[in-house]
């Protein structure tokens, strides 16, 4: 099933719609007066694209809103001590947990009554369409079980790497204007703005600079710390045997910090990634932002379309600045993310800012 949610086909078809997310998200920052919370920001953004394209709800943004509070309360709260006491994380998560299945069930039951007007087959029509060839009607309780997964899965992480991305943007600007640069010569970025119809998954592909800048920033700044596995077969390590049957832990970030394909490892240099040096290419588990084996994520694909099109729209649409006097310190915890949650001052580009914004929600609403 998560094969052909992630398939090409897939992604070609969710593209324009998480480009509508990504402008729409900008619009709203740029219009800001004051400096926004990235990080903040960014999961609303990742959650949103969760909700809108991924599962294809038409929920209203108010409601929206509220479904993001009560989403972040269960997240926070998830892997509390299971201690149930009335004031604890514990029974805050349940309850949070609760409130979201209600949501969520609300909004499949609009779902599947309401299959007027879409043009592309979302995450969700996939699993229902799965069950059914495989004669079996998922239950209620199973869809939102999907869902909440599906939702899981495109949140932290991803909002982790979209601020992991602006950050060094603002700390590097010449990785932008080359960015900007390779736009212009592939015919995507012409006076100030993405050309339409300019953005399709075959067009991205051929960004290799942009790939260098994305591969850059989940090496080093790579959203969760590692993974688990089972041992399958008795093995020795240093020394050391580990017994079949064991669990181990690998580590992402130790593993991109002492592999010895990467040169100066503390340098951001997506220079590192592009021909003639290709340091990512010189063994097979040197570099693993989504963990590796058969195991690997699923979702890798959809995580990276997503950053590579917050990028283009970024490099295309917006200026922006730091909003603090330095940049802030980095946290590993629950995922990499800066203590302040990144302070930033965005500004448009665009002098017609607010038609434009309330003619890309009346596109969302229609498409989405």
């Amino acid at each position: 099933v998560f094969s052909k949610i992630f398939s090409h086909e897939a992604l070609e078809s969710y593209l324009p719609k998480i480009q509508l997310v990504i402008k729409d998200t900008l619009r709203a920052w740029s219009s800001n007066p004051e400096s926004i919370n990235v990080y903040h920001e960014a999961q609303k953004l990742t959650f949103r694209m969760a909700i809108r394209v991924l599962l294809g709800f038409r929920i209203p943004d108010e409601e929206l809103g509220r479904l993001f509070e009560v989403y972040q309360q269960f997240v926070e709260n998830v892997f509390s001590l299971p201690v149930d006491l009335p004031f604890s994380g514990y029974r805050r998560g349940i309850r949070a947990r609760e409130t979201l299945q209600k949501g969520l069930e609300k909004a499949i039951q609009e779902k599947l009554q309401n299959t007027q007007g879409k043009d592309y087959a979302d995450a969700l029509d996939i699993l229902i369409e799965s069950g059914k060839e495989h004669g079996k009607e998922l239950t209620m309780q199973e869809l939102k079980d999907g869902t909440l997964e599906l939702i899981f899965a495109a949140y932290a992480t991803t909002a982790s790497a979209s601020t992991s991305l602006i950050m060094q943007l603002l700390k590097h600007p010449r990785v932008l204007e080359k960015l900007r640069e390779e736009l212009r010569g592939k015919g995507i970025l012409h006076n100030g703005c993405v050309c339409e119809g300019a953005l399709r998954l075959d067009n991205i592909s051929g960004l290799h600079y942009l790939d260098c800048v994305i591969k850059e920033v989940l090496r080093l700044f790579t959203p969760i710390s590692g993974g688990y596995r089972t041992v399958l077969q008795t093995f020795e390590l240093d020394g050391f045997q580990i017994p079949k049957g064991w669990s181990v832990m690998y580590s992402i970030r130790d593993t991109h910090d002492t592999a010895p394909v990467f040169k100066d490892v503390d340098v951001f240099d997506p220079d590192r990634f592009g021909q003639g040096r290709s340091e990512d290419k010189d063994g097979r588990f040197h570099y693993l932002p989504f963990g590796g084996g058969v195991r690997t994520c699923l979702g890798k694909h959809l995580a990276k379309l997503f950053l590579k099109a917050l990028a283009i729209e970024l490099a295309s649409t917006s200026r922006f600045e730091l909003a603090t006097r330095t940049f802030p310190k980095i946290t590993l915890v629950p995922v990499v993310h800066p203590v302040d949650g990144l302070k930033v001052k965005f500004f448009g580009l665009d002098s017609n800012q607010n038609e434009i914004l309330a003619g890309t929600d009346a596109m969302l609403g229609a498409t989405v």
